[in-house]
């Protein structure tokens, strides 16, 4: 390891930092990890900016899905500061033209009141079918998407849909990145993060088996041993 990286964790669009609970508590780092906050802003560039003043020295940002985004952006203000990177179940694209009008539609009905937050049904984008059968996997999605609630996850779609493609950024990384997807993943699919790791100089791809979109929460086990190695590799 070098002689000192913070990781910094960051959460999903309407997750919190118990998306990350078990890599945060077993993850091996220089220095301990911090976690991002992703409440009251509407700008991945506003995000990013509040997690690199998370710490002095370099950085390891951890993002999954909204995360990743954060995460790249990071890389693109600051490449100079990056140990390392890790991408989980995210893309370097911005939205096409049918999921920005997918996304305005979201927001158009968090912002009225039909909006009933995320529902089971639509918690099946979120997780495999495995993990939509565990109670307490599911208890814990709830819970996070209630505690962000509804004005920080439109502030949040907003920065989604502001949000640049970072494929110059990722074919400048000059540190070895981890990029890191669900096999089940229906909203970032593999192939995504098969486009990434191939844009990277220095990359390994992940790509676990029966798992959806919360990778770190389903697998935790699995995505804290491939970020391990990671911060090995330092």
């Amino acid at each position: 390891m070098p002689s000192s990286f913070t990781p910094i964790f960051i959460p999903g669009l309407i997750l919190t930092g118990d998306l990350f609970a078990a890599q945060m508590a077993d993850l091996q780092s220089p220095y301990p990890p911090q976690l991002a906050n992703t409440l009251g802003r509407d700008s991945i560039t506003e995000m990013a900016r509040d997690s690199l003043a998370l710490a002095d020295g370099p950085l390891v940002p951890v993002g999954l899905s909204m995360g990743g985004y954060v995460a790249m952006e990071m890389a693109r203000l600051a490449p100079e500061r990056l140990a390392g990177l890790a991408l989980l179940n995210t893309a370097h694209r911005a939205d096409d033209e049918a999921k920005r009008k997918q996304r305005a539609a979201t927001i158009k009905m968090a912002e009225s009141d039909r909006f009933r937050g995320v529902t089971r049904h639509l918690l099946k984008s979120f997780l495999s079918p495995q993990a939509m059968a565990d109670d307490a996997v599911v208890a814990r999605v709830f819970a996070m998407t209630e505690a962000v609630g509804r004005t920080n996850f439109v502030r949040q779609q907003h920065a989604i849909l502001g949000r640049r493609d970072q494929s110059d950024t990722l074919a400048g990384m000059q540190v070895p990145v981890l990029v890191l997807c669900g096999g089940l993943d229906t909203l970032t699919p593999p192939a995504l993060s098969v486009d990434m790791a191939g844009l990277v100089p220095d990359s390994r791809l992940v790509i676990l088996d029966d798992v959806g979109h919360l990778s770190s929460l389903e697998a935790p086990q699995a995505v804290t041993g491939a970020l391990q190695q990671l911060f090995d590799a330092l």
